[in-house]
């Protein structure tokens, strides 16, 4: 098992910055990654990387604007959310998965979500 807490969700106007943090724990994983869902949407990639933090993917949605990070010490994960804008509004999840990929059906533990939105 894995346990995923994420947290830095809130209310934010369009232009403005969040950081999102994804606290793991429990069994090794190859990467973690970032999914968002927008009410009556699927949940889609955001970003992901492998646990050493070599690799490190976007939708091209987020590319440029967000950059996914890790610190060591303490098994964090984050998501430095820059100019935001009203699409980027979801529930933003933190999930692992033994590979490194983009695909929903590949992350198999899953945090309960934080939202985020983004008003014009």
């Amino acid at each position: 098992q894995v346990q995923l807490v994420e947290s830095g969700g809130g209310l934010v106007q369009t232009g403005d910055s969040l950081r999102l943090s994804c606290v793991a724990s429990g069994r090794t994983f190859a990467s973690i990654g970032w999914f968002r869902q927008a009410p009556g949407k699927e949940r889609e990639f955001v970003s992901t990387m492998n646990w050493r933090g070599a690799i490190k993917l976007y939708a091209d949605s987020v590319k440029g604007r967000f950059v996914i990070s890790r610190d060591n010490r303490d098994n964090t994960v984050y998501l430095q959310m820059n100019r935001l804008k009203p699409e980027d509004t979801a529930v933003y999840y933190c999930g692992t998965s033994q590979d490194i990929p983009r695909a929903l059906g590949a992350y198999n533990f899953w945090g309960q979500g934080t939202q985020v939105t983004v008003s014009s």
